[in-house]
C-alpha cells in the first residue's frame, strides 16, 4: 500500500522533528569547565542548522519498521559530527561569519575551535555507543568511514581550488566524498538504530548519494540563480570566488570563442569581479548549462527515489521521499 503524502505534512513532520532534535542538542556540553572547550561547542549547535541529516537519520529508522526514539542518539551522533567539520572547515576558510553570527575561531580562537571540535567527534561516537541498539559496532563503524571521507572530501576541495585543468568527474567525486557521504552516512545510521537488514541499509546508502549530489548541484544552481539574499550568500559568489562548481567546468566544455574565454579566465584569475556576474549567468543560459543542470537534479533524484522503493513501512518510506523532493526543489 503506498501512502500518499503532501509537501504540508512532510513539513509539519519536519519542524517536529526538528524541534526535538534542538532539545536534545540543547542538552549536550553540559559541562561549565573547561569554558573555552564546551561553550563553543554549545555555541555551533545553537546557530540556525537546518538538522537536515538528523532528521534523514530518524525517517530512515522509521522507513526500515524502527523508531524514531531509538534512532534519536545516532541522529544528534550525525549532527555534532556535522558541526564539528563545519567548525573546522570555517578555520581553513578563513570564514568570519556562519548563519549570520561570527565563526567559533572568531568568537573564541583558533586554538579554542581546534579543540573543541576535536572534542565533538569523542562526544559524537560516546552518544552512538548510547543508542537504543545492540549494533553499536556498525554505527561507530559508519561514523568513522564518513568522518574520513569528510577529510578526504576537504582534501580534494583545497586540491581542486589549486588545479587548473580540473574534470567534473573531479568535482564530482570531491562532492561525494565531502557532501554527499555524511548524508547517506545519516541515513545509514538510521537504518541500523531501526535495525534494517543488509539490503535496506544499502538501499538508503544509495538513496544517500544520489540525494547528497542533487543537493550540492542545487547549491550550485542556486548560487546563481537565486534571489538576492534568499540562499543567504551574495548571488554569484561562487563565480566572484573563482569556485570550481558543477556549472562553471560544463559550461566551459560547452562553449567556444568569447563565452569560453571569459569563463576560463574566472579559473585562470581564481574569480571575476561581482559586475560581470549577470554576464556569466547568460552564458550559462546560453549555453544550455542550466538546463542540463535542472535535468540532472531531476534524474538523481528519480534514482534516489526508485532505490528506497523496497523498504518495508510505507509511511515512512513515504516521508523520505516527501523531504527528498523538497530538498532538490528549494530556493534558499
Amino acid at each position: 500500500m503506498t501512502t500518499t503524502l503532501t509537501p504540508a505534512l512532510v513539513d509539519e513532520k519536519y519542524r517536529s522533528y526538528h524541534k526535538r532534535i534542538n532539545e536534545a542538542l540543547s542538552g549536550c556540553f553540559s559541562a561549565d569547565n573547561p569554558v573555552t572547550l564546551y561553550a563553543p561547542a554549545r555555541y555551533i549547535l545553537e546557530g540556525k542548522g537546518k538538522r537536515i541529516r538528523p532528521f534523514l537519520t530518524l525517517l530512515a529508522a522509521e522507513a526500515v519498521s524502527g523508531t524514531a526514539d531509538e534512532a534519536l542518539n545516532a541522529a544528534l551522533a550525525v549532527e555534532i559530527l556535522h558541526n564539528f567539520t563545519l567548525m573546522h572547515d570555517d578555520i581553513m576558510d578563513e570564514a568570519d561569519l556562519r548563519h549570520g553570527r561570527p565563526t567559533v575561531h572568531k568568537q573564541w580562537n583558533t586554538n579554542a575551535a581546534i579543540l573543541s571540535g576535536d572534542m565533538m567527534i569523542a562526544y559524537a561516537y560516546e552518544l552512538a555507543l548510547q543508542s537504543k541498539t545492540e549494533r553499536h559496532r556498525e554505527l561507530i563503524h559508519i561514523l568513522n568511514h564518513a568522518n574520513i571521507t569528510i577529510c578526504e572530501g576537504q582534501a580534494l576541495d583545497m586540491e581542486l581550488e589549486e588545479k587548473k585543468n580540473a574534470s567534473i568527474a573531479d568535482y564530482l567525486d570531491m562532492i561525494a566524498k565531502k557532501t554527499g557521504r555524511l548524508i547517506s552516512a545519516a541515513l545509514e545510521a538510521g537504518g541500523v538504530a531501526g535495525n534494517a537488514t543488509g539490503e535496506q541499509l544499502q538501499a538508503l546508502v544509495t538513496f544517500g548519494e544520489k540525494i547528497g549530489r542533487a543537493f550540492q548541484i542545487q547549491d550550485d544552481y542556486l548560487d546563481i540563480m537565486a534571489d538576492d539574499g534568499k540562499s543567504g550568500k551574495i548571488p554569484g559568489g561562487d563565480v566572484i570566488k573563482g569556485k570550481k562548481t558543477y556549472l562553471l567546468l560544463r559550461s566551459i566544455e560547452l562553449t567556444s570563442g568569447e563565452d569560453h574565454r571569459l569563463l576560463r579566465s574566472i579559473i585562470d584569475n581564481n574569480g571575476i569581479g561581482a559586475e560581470r556576474v549577470n554576464e556569466v549567468r547568460e552564458i550559462f543560459e546560453r549555453c544550455g548549462v542550466l538546463d542540463e543542470t535542472r535535468e540532472l537534479i531531476h534524474r538523481e533524484t528519480a534514482e534516489a527515489l526508485a532505490a528506497i522503493e523496497q523498504l518495508p513501512f510505507a509511511e515512512g518510506r513515504e516521508y523520505l521521499k516527501g523531504f527528498a523532493g523538497i530538498l532538490v526543489k528549494r530556493d534558499f
